[in-house]
């Protein structure tokens, strides 16, 4: 039976969310399907032309996470 595949299938399994059932069957498919393979060709590169983001608190939030914790620490009862 052949599948259809979508764009967001293909997205998922780039980005290595799929089930191993599905990843097992979209491998199949790529193999099988070279219209499907020249997409996920492209989304590939298109993948890895974008810049990869890097998320860094700043010290004062981490300043202020830390006195929240602080702040609302239980004390253990002996």
């Amino acid at each position: 039976m052949k599948r259809k595949f979508t764009p967001n299938r293909l997205l998922r399994y780039i980005y290595n969310e799929t089930s191993a059932i599905e990843t097992l069957a979209i491998r199949n498919d790529l193999r099988s399907d070279r219209l499907m393979y020249e997409k996920y060709q492209e989304m590939v590169e298109s993948y890895k032309a974008m810049p990869k983001a890097t998320f860094s608190p700043s010290e004062s939030t981490i300043q202020n996470i830390l006195s929240y914790s602080a702040l609302s620490a239980v004390e253990p009862q002996h």
